[in-house]
């Protein structure tokens, strides 16, 4: 059973905790950060909703059913970013633009594969997570079998 104060939080901070996820994920080529982090600081604002609120608030809030599909984009793009430069002859992982290219800058988030390869890294964490907190908690809501 979860107290007024502890709903009013988790309220309060699922948009902070996916605005640090965010932030972890582009500020991963300026300093320490990575999509694996991101993906894991997200997830965890969306596991206090379902700890805080429970199972049927949780879901009406949150669209938790997107997670499988949030997962397998991804895989998805993962792959893509690892795979594609295989199909033009370079090895697994080449990344574009090259060492000797200019990169294409938005602020101080430098656009190039290796961002993709983190977003769908952090989206495959976030979905995995999100649909396994999702199972147990409709799990736990349905009680003892």
């Amino acid at each position: 059973m979860s107290t007024v104060l502890s709903r009013t939080v988790a309220r309060l901070m699922i948009a902070p905790a996916l605005m640090v996820g965010a932030a972890l994920l582009v500020g991963g080529y300026a300093g320490v950060g990575d999509g694996f982090s991101a993906g894991v600081v997200a997830a965890l604002g969306v596991l206090m909703q379902y700890v805080a609120l429970g199972y049927r608030d949780a879901e009406r809030l949150l669209p938790g059913r997107l997670a499988p599909a949030a997962a397998f984009v991804g895989v998805l793009l993962a792959l893509l970013v690892a795979l594609v430069p295989m199909v033009a002859g370079k090895p697994l992982l080449t990344h574009w633009p090259g060492p000797d290219h200019p990169v294409v800058k938005l602020g101080k988030l430098e656009l190039m594969t290796p961002v993709l390869f983190d977003v769908g890294v952090a989206l495959l964490v976030l979905g995995s997570v999100v649909g396994l907190v999702r199972l147990l908690a409709a799990a736990a809501d349905r009680g003892p079998a």
